[in-house]
């Protein structure tokens, strides 16, 4: 096991003239305590179907059976800002230098922007050095661009005589540009064994996107068998055990950036992306994880420096500062019409109530979700935010949802799914629900100031939601809200009729209705779906758009819209939206 507790990696920033040195921009706080509870993993462990054998190939014996690729693992850009953007790549310089080896030389490594794909006029240019201590993957935040203008980039190995695929990408508009709309992609629960990435190759198809948001769960930690879709594994985890070394989330990661549906997306639009639990281990907090065991898997801080290192190494995201107080909470302005704050709840949060006694603890004023820091930061930003419209990208569920009443079945399902407790009132704790200081806090903050047009974006629970943010849910509908949250499906992770193994849209129906009748201001629940949303911001308005897949164990799946819900500028209030989007 890597016991290293504090990553680094180099993000190259790049200004008019070239390429500055990189400095090390990630640190994560230091934190250990055990938490002996059991995984949820139990209802699917160990289904895997023998066809799955065949279809996931060995990162590293790949490499080492074909012709080099210096580029097997594509490209990507993120985190737009109105003069900047990142780009990424990782260069393999010889079948030695497989993700996670640490083995390898340096390559200097080129990359080139320009506004034709032809890169007849290159606009800015550099070099960077690849290296072992990074993975071989390779940041540059480029700045000195136009505000809201597409850009294609592309990386040359020069030693190796190799030239990476071209990407595209986009920075944001000018802070106080007036805007007609802003469209985005919005996906989370992304799960190599249960499917398919198709939620990324419809996505990829389209024209209108401005940038994806990605609220979580990119990866996934569990080994082979241990949590696949309906029938078992689809396709197989490398390494085959579950990750816990440095080694082992460079190559999860690197086996994802294979997908060639997940790299179409990423060379198409940028990401803003952010962490949830499975980026480290299942319901992680600030000093453990449900899912993992010191006696077993060691130091919990060691682990989870050693996933944010190969997060940050591998993925498009650019954190707010260097050293120990490196945050990935961040903020995004486009024009005049929205700002997007992008959460962090697994860093600082304490840890979920338990059951018994412990479920009294939910109220509790001194526990917290998102720590006082990044609190103070959200609640600062949207009072004072001059934008139309502030959006917040929100890893877990804010809406207050008590559970009704089930079937011990139906129960056992949610439970494996969402982290329900089984006895008791079944409401999830791993969410806002179990935090609720922290959201009257915030809740508080934005009623108490006359903010109007705040929408939460959110992922986590492989269902799909449409909710208003009452003040006090015991007076909704009567009563204020303080906006709305829109909850996007998983792009393939189990849902209810998954762990139930029943046809979509039967037992789930009956379950939705519960819902919907003990929680009012849930507007719209869907439990069995698959997809992706599409968001919408217009100065008339805000709408999501839900789209699913016919089939996410099929690599062709098809597609189809189900259903919107837009919320009118000031209006607080969701409504059913007439038709889907235009593109």
């Amino acid at each position: 096991m890597n016991s290293a507790r504090t990553p680094s990696f180099r993000i190259e920033r790049a200004s008019r003239s070239g390429s500055d040195p990189g400095v090390p921009e990630s640190h994560l706080p230091d934190a250990s305590r055990e938490n002996p509870r059991l995984s949820r993993r139990g209802l699917l462990r160990g289904s895997v179907i023998a066809a799955g054998a065949g279809l996931a190939a060995s990162v590293t014996g790949r490499a080492a059976a074909a012709p080099l690729v210096a580029f097997g693992h594509g490209v990507a850009s993120g985190d737009p800002l109105p003069d900047r953007v990142v780009i990424w790549t990782r260069v393999t310089p010889s079948t030695a230098a497989a993700p996670g080896s640490g083995a390898g030389e340096r390559v200097p490594v080129r990359w080139e922007m320009s506004t034709d794909p032809g890169f007849v006029s290159v606009m800015r240019s550099g070099t960077v050095t690849a290296t072992a201590d990074a993975d071989h993957t390779v940041k540059v935040d480029v700045t000195g661009l136009e505000p809201a203008t597409t850009y294609h980039y592309r990386f040359t190995a020069t030693t190796l005589g190799q030239v990476s695929p071209t990407g595209r990408t986009r920075t944001a508009p000018a802070t106080d540009a007036e805007l007609d709309r802003l469209r985005f992609g919005v996906v989370s629960c992304s799960n190599w064994e249960a499917g398919y990435f198709g939620a990324y190759r419809h996505l990829a198809l389209r024209d209108d996107l401005d940038a994806v948001i990605h609220l979580g769960d990119y990866i996934y930690e569990y080994g082979r068998g241990e949590y696949g879709g309906r029938n078992g594994s689809v396709r197989l985890h490398e390494p085959a055990h579950e990750i816990v070394s440095l080694a082992d989330y460079r190559i999860r990661h690197a086996q994802y950036k294979t997908d060639p549906d997940l790299t179409a997306l990423h060379a198409r639009v940028p990401f803003i992306a952010t962490w949830d639990d499975h980026e480290s281990a299942d319901n992680s907090y600030r000093s453990g994880a449900e899912n993992h065991t010191p006696a077993t898997e060691g130091d919990w801080a060691a682990r989870k420096a050693n996933s944010a290192r190969a997060y940050f190494e591998w993925m498009p995201v650019r954190v707010s500062s260097s050293g120990s107080d490196a945050a990935l909470y961040r903020r995004f302005r486009f024009g005049s019409l929205a700002e997007i704050s992008m959460l962090d709840l697994r860093t600082y949060r304490d840890e979920q109530a338990t059951a018994g006694a412990g479920w009294r603890r939910v109220d509790a004023p001194e526990r917290t979700i998102t720590g006082r820091a990044q609190m103070d930061w959200l609640t600062n930003g949207i009072v004072s935010s001059p934008a139309r419209w502030k959006v917040v990208g929100n890893p877990v569920m804010i809406a207050p949802c008590l559970f009704p009443p089930l079937d011990a079945r139906s129960t056992a399902a949610l439970t494996e799914t969402v982290g329900l407790p089984q006895g008791g009132i079944p409401y999830n704790t791993d969410q806002w629900d179990g935090y609720t200081a922290d959201r009257r806090r915030l809740f508080d903050a934005i009623a108490g100031h006359g903010v109007d047009n705040t929408v939460f974006i959110t992922g986590d629970i492989h269902s799909s939601w449409a909710c208003d943010l009452p003040v006090d849910a015991a007076n909704y509908p009567t009563g204020p809200t303080v906006g709305a949250e829109f909850v996007v499906p998983s792009v393939t992770s189990p849902n209810i009729d998954d762990m139930l193994k029943v046809p979509p849209r039967t037992a789930t129906v009956a379950i939705e209705e519960a819902f919907k009748a003990v929680n009012r201001h849930v507007r719209y629940v869907e439990l069995d779906s698959h997809g992706y949303g599409v968001f919408e911001l217009a100065p008339a308005g805000a709408q999501m758009d839900w789209y699913y897949l016919t089939d996410p164990t099929d690599p062709r799946s098809g597609v189809r819209h189900a259903a919107s819900f837009r919320v009118a500028d000031r209006a607080q209030r969701l409504v059913p939206a007439p038709s889907a989007l235009g593109t």
